[in-house]
């Protein structure tokens, strides 16, 4: 079967590569490079964790995450992820990292509680005063996406696999199973895979009732000197508790230390507004963090990235198909982790047709 699959971020390439493990002639378009730093799944690195707060069937799938990231480790040769653990920090009852914990719960996955003088103990750069508890998964971590995107595109390229970079789809006839580009080519397939985004309604302008885009942004900053040690043997945090929905990656491998917080994010019109980042946005993030944090006005903010994905209103994975093509969207925060299981999957809708199945899956209502 020929396919074509436009969108090169994790879910593009995670596809391409079950595909050609299955012996399917595959194109993959990508309109910008691999990795595209403006991509949904761009950046250095990214958080994997079992903590899913009340949606246990994503909870329940990380496990197929897992083994999928570990045959494409086999395949590449390499393993792009650093098992950190993951440390979440509860301030007040019923918030985000309580929720989570509470699913670390019902799923029965072990976890280790810590009162707030043995957190600060163990992580110095904790203000103890400020949160009610901590607990660490040793499960999960840190995935190196810019690694990944640029092992996956070389490992591609080996086995014949007609990568197309800089080559922008601007018109998708879905019923034929074709694309026109920017620069007049048309590109014909026996099916059509679109997992383009934050950009997918610029293709799919009548998938807006379904799909809403937001921006955000990322921070990366500098600890004091005297934290650095600390920081980078630190697991990531799945949430620093409070309201802002915070979250650290630790410095790690040679990457540095990064913010992000979902209350930033506001949604936008298109996939390409406001990418570059406003004066001021990199110490609005940083500021969040305290509490818990202790000490945050001695971080230096270095840089500061903005991003762009696509939401469902419940904030799960979408996918639809028509005609011939299959658009799969909708990251919801789920994106990357998910990366490599989402490609195999949606490789299997394609050979099997079970379109019901695939919606199911990446739904998380069965698993």
């Amino acid at each position: 079967m020929r396919v074509a699959i436009v969108g090169a971020g994790i879910a593009g390439l995670s596809t391409a590569w079950s595909l050609t493990k299955a012996g399917h002639d595959v194109t993959l378009i990508e309109q910008g490079s691999i990795p595209n730093p403006l991509a949904a799944s761009g950046d250095r690195h990214r958080m994997i964790r079992r903590a899913y707060g009340d949606a246990d069937g994503y909870a329940q799938t990380i496990a197929e995450a897992f083994d999928s990231w570990d045959r494409l480790w086999d395949d590449l040769g390499v393993s792009h992820y650093a098992n950190c653990g993951v440390l979440g920090i509860s301030q007040f009852a019923g918030d985000g990292a309580e929720q989570f914990r509470l699913g670390l719960e019902r799923m029965g996955f072990d976890y280790e509680r810590l009162d707030p003088r043995e957190a600060a103990e163990r992580y110095p750069f904790l203000d103890a005063a400020t949160f009610r508890y901590a607990y660490l998964d040793r499960e999960g971590g840190a995935l190196f996406s810019e690694r990944i995107a640029h092992d996956l595109k070389a490992w591609l390229r080996m086995r014949g696999v007609d990568v197309r970079l800089h080559a922008k789809a601007v018109a998708i006839d879905p019923q034929a199973a074709s694309i026109h580009t920017e620069d007049g080519t048309t590109i014909h397939a026996d099916r059509l895979v679109v997992t383009t985004g934050a950009w997918t309604l610029r293709l799919f302008p009548s998938l807006a009732d379904h799909l809403t885009i937001y921006r955000n942004t990322v921070a990366y900053l500098t600890p004091p000197a005297d934290l650095e040690h600390t920081w980078s043997n630190a697991p990531a945090i799945v949430d620093i508790g409070g309201s802002s929905d915070g979250y650290v990656l630790p410095p790690i491998d040679g990457v540095g230390l990064k913010f992000g917080a979902g209350v930033l994010k506001r949604a936008v019109a298109d996939a390409e507004t406001d990418r570059v980042a406003m004066p001021g946005e990199g110490d609005r993030l940083r500021r969040l963090f305290a509490p818990p944090l202790s000490r945050i006005d001695e971080y230096a903010v270095t840089e500061v990235k903005t991003c762009a994905y696509t939401f469902t209103a419940d904030q799960r994975f979408f996918s639809k198909r028509i005609g011939k093509t299959l658009v799969v969207s909708a990251c919801s925060g789920h994106g990357y982790k998910f990366g490599a299981a989402v490609g195999q999957r949606v490789a299997h809708a394609l050979e099997t047709g079970d379109d019901s199945a695939l919606v199911q899956w990446l739904r998380a209502e069965t698993v």
